[in-house]
């Protein structure tokens, strides 16, 4: 819950688009967005980062929470090699943000943020330990356990994605690279033609679904976790690919668990956004 006087700054910095918004008590008050200059010098995009912040900033502002795709130091406030943003290789991101608005910065992965946003907002309200998925152009989690954040020694936990998988890694058979890399059409094209009943086009979105399965088989014998919040462009196809990922989750060893397996879709369109400006909560109760 956010104490009635928070007024808090999230930003979601994506691998296409960044987005900033201005949360309350009372939920999203503004927000704004742009697309992340990606071949830019480091200091171009960091000057359009603080143009899109300054849209959303007043001088009621207590904190201000980053989601970054990309590892990050949390101690010294650094992230690194921020995917899609080649520039961005060591930036003392924390520091930056502070001295220009002189309030306190939180920084975490974007995916941890999108967790973060589903327990305080969205899907998760109920659920103290869950796994939260983003399904878009990558595949990657973030991982609450009582409550808590859980981001490893490294900020590095839940990156499922980059697990070892078939001639490759996960995210290459369970995110929208699936689409492009076996199939050679974009997803949403795909997705509009499994709409209108296009065999082939159903049939990749069905095999989506078996490499997701096995990914979710991975995570639950390494976190025994059976909750999942799913989110992400991808996961907006649900409908498509939930027979044959239920199929393959039917066949987890151990029945307590397996019986215990439960999915939700997201319904927030940010929260990532969210659970970036939430970081500030999640400081405050940690002190």
């Amino acid at each position: 819950m956010i104490p009635p006087d928070a007024c808090l700054i999230g930003v979601d910095l994506g691998g296409t688009r960044m987005r900033a918004g201005r949360v309350s008590a009372s939920g999203l008050e503004a927000r704004v967005e742009t697309r992340v200059p990606a071949q830019a010098d480091a200091d171009t995009v960091l000057t359009h980062l603080y143009a899109l912040i300054d849209r959303v900033w007043t001088p009621a502002v207590t904190a201000i929470g980053v989601g970054v795709p990309s590892v990050v130091d949390l101690a010294r406030g650094i992230v690194y090699d921020v995917q899609n943003i080649p520039s961005w290789q060591e930036v003392p991101l924390r520091d930056l943000l502070q001295n220009r608005y002189a309030v306190p910065v939180y920084l975490n992965n974007d995916a941890n943020c999108f967790a973060l946003g589903e327990h305080y907002f969205g899907q998760a309200r109920d659920w103290p330990t869950f796994i939260g998925l983003v399904i878009g152009t990558g595949f990657a989690g973030g991982v609450m356990i009582d409550g808590r954040l859980f981001t490893g020694m490294h900020c590095g936990a839940g990156e499922f994605g980059t697990m070892p998988y078939r001639d490759g890694i996960f995210e290459h058979y369970c995110s929208g690279q699936l689409f492009l890399r076996q199939h050679q059409t974009p997803g949403e094209v795909l997705y509009h033609r499994a709409l209108q009943g296009d065999a082939a086009a159903r049939a990749a979105f069905e095999e989506l679904g078996y490499h997701l399965g096995q990914a979710l088989l991975s995570i639950l014998y390494a976190y025994d976790i059976p909750r999942f919040v799913l989110g992400g462009s991808v996961s907006q196809a649900y409908p498509l690919f939930a027979e044959t990922l239920w199929t393959v989750l039917h066949t987890f060893a151990y029945r307590q668990t397996r019986e215990a397996i439960a999915l939700r879709l997201s319904h927030q369109t940010d929260a990532g956004l969210l659970g970036a400006a939430a970081l500030a909560l999640v400081a405050a109760a940690n002190d």
